[in-house]
């Protein structure tokens, strides 16, 4: 992901669910996704924590999912970018692929209904 697409997705948030209004700007003394995590108001170390978690297991996706098999394939035929992007995302709308962020989140919610928002590293072993 480029920084470009980090700052649209951070105007994103909080246009829909942030407090800032005005456009976020990079700090180029943070890495890429503390520099999200600051985009949106969120600097606590534990979410940015988090989200660095989050953001190396869903950016391991460089040609091995469908959506991104789909891009690269439509792509490498010289097809428009917009045909390639509408590849990519329409692989999205299968329950196998398209899911799987769903299902996360679930567990996640499920995770914090049991053991709270902070669980400790023992609570995680269980």
């Amino acid at each position: 992901m480029s920084a470009k697409t980090f700052t649209l997705g951070a105007i994103i948030y909080n246009s829909h669910y942030g407090e800032r209004k005005k456009e976020p700007k990079i700090d180029k003394t943070l890495c890429l996704t503390d520099n999200w995590c600051h985009m949106i108001g969120r600097d606590d170390e534990g979410f940015r924590n988090l989200m660095k978690l989050y953001f190396s297991i869903h950016m391991d996706h460089e040609g091995g999912n469908v959506s991104a098999h789909a891009s690269h394939l439509v792509g490498s035929a010289l097809s428009d970018a917009y045909y390639s992007v509408s590849a990519g995302m329409s692989g999205l709308a299968g329950p196998l692929h398209g899911l799987a962020n769903q299902e996360v989140l679930t567990w996640l919610e499920t995770l914090v209904e049991d053991i709270g928002i902070h669980p400790t590293d023992e609570q995680l072993v269980k």
